[in-house]
C-alpha cells in the first residue's frame, strides 16, 4: 500500500465517521460518546465529547417554549409575554 492510497483511507473513514456523528440521533450520540470517554484521549476531544455526552435533545435551547419564571412573595409565576406579528411587506 503506497502512501496516497493510505492518505486517501485515511480522508474517507474521516468524513465517514463526522457524517456519521452529525446524522447520528441525539440519544445515541450521547451514548457513544460516554463510551469514548472511557478511553485516553487529549483535553480538547475530551470537552468536546463530555459536552455531547450530557447534551439536550432537540435544538439545544433547554425549553425556550417556556415562559420565564418570576419569584414573588416565596411563589413561582409564570410571566405571559405578548406575541408580536410582523406585517409582510407589500409588494
Amino acid at each position: 500500500m503506497n502512501y496516497q492510497t493510505f492518505a486517501v483511507a485515511v480522508l474517507v473513514a474521516a468524513s465517514f465517521a463526522y457524517a456519521a456523528w452529525t446524522l447520528m440521533p441525539q440519544l445515541l450520540r450521547a451514548a457513544c460518546a460516554k463510551q469514548l470517554l472511557r478511553l485516553p484521549m487529549p483535553v480538547g476531544l475530551r470537552a468536546r465529547l463530555l459536552a455531547a455526552s450530557t447534551a439536550s435533545a432537540g435544538c439545544g435551547c433547554s425549553g425556550c417554549d417556556k415562559a420565564p419564571v418570576e419569584k414573588t412573595g416565596g411563589a413561582l409565576t409564570a410571566q405571559a409575554q405578548p406575541l408580536v406579528f410582523h406585517p409582510r411587506k407589500a409588494k
